[in-house]
């Protein structure tokens, strides 16, 4: 333990020392931050996606190192010092697990999640849907509305009834198209996504990720079929579609 604070001590030093002598640095404001923290998020994720495990420490090492940057900035801000971060979610870890620091009883995971929200409407959130940041993306986002919105019992009773949500929503759409009627089309394709992602949701399958998996399976086999044609000495775009058919088709057999 004494080994890691003084490692956690180590880091803080540095920080302050960086921003007192580095002009980089000393240059930074959250909102210079902003977007490199959110790349580093998403350097993150694709360290998950890859169970790099080596990927995954070196992007935890660079989000830690932005805590500290925000909490130095906030410091010199007047707003807030770095413990008061370290105690805040402490705090709010203890109080939010009744069941581990206190005498709730729960039977599951599930129970857990109802009383996250329930304590934190007494905390003082006007809305079980106030946590979700207005900066996700979209699929995140429909996912999170529709988690939170389950805590407090509105949720379908099971998934067959999604699934005709869906069906529902698709026939909506095909109205819409019909109509040709540009934002009636958007309206309706975004009600039938986001029934997709709350049939996700009850299938327990992680619609942003199986969307990105999707993403990549194309981008491979794209690639792979670029190359090929390559090989051939032809490029895509002077290829007919039922040319490029074959190639994509030949592709899907061997992955």
């Amino acid at each position: 333990m004494n080994e890691l604070a003084n490692s956690f001590l180590k880091l803080v030093t540095i920080m302050d020392e960086l921003r007192e002598q580095c002009p980089w640095d000393r240059k930074q404001t959250i909102h210079t931050l902003r977007s490199m923290t959110i790349e580093e998020t998403y350097e993150l994720a694709d360290a998950i996606d890859a169970n790099d495990w080596k990927g995954i420490k070196e992007e935890l090492g660079d989000m830690m190192l932005h805590i500290l940057f925000y909490s130095k900035i906030g410091t010199e801000q007047q707003q807030f010092v770095l413990q008061e971060v370290i105690d805040g979610i402490a705090a709010k870890l203890i109080n939010r697990h009744p069941h581990i620091y206190g005498d709730v009883k729960v039977n599951d995971a599930e129970d857990v999640k109802r009383n996250w929200e329930q304590i934190k409407m007494k905390e003082g959130k006007k809305s079980v849907l106030s946590g979700v940041p207005q900066s996700l993306p979209a699929v995140v986002k429909a996912a999170r509305i529709q988690e939170k919105a389950k805590q407090v019992g509105f949720e379908w009773d099971n998934r067959e009834d999604v699934w005709k949500k869906v069906q529902e929503e698709t026939g909506e759409l095909l109205e819409a198209v019909q109509s040709e009627k540009k934002e009636a089309i958007e309206e309706e394709f975004g009600d039938l996504l986001f029934s997709l992602i709350n049939y996700a949701r009850f299938l327990q399958v992680d619609a942003e990720a199986a969307l990105e998996r999707t993403n990549k399976k194309f981008m491979y086999r794209f690639q792979e079929m670029e190359k090929m044609a390559a090989e051939k000495g032809l490029q895509l775009a002077n290829m007919s579609l039922e040319a490029m058919d074959e190639l994509w088709n030949e592709i899907k057999k061997k992955k």
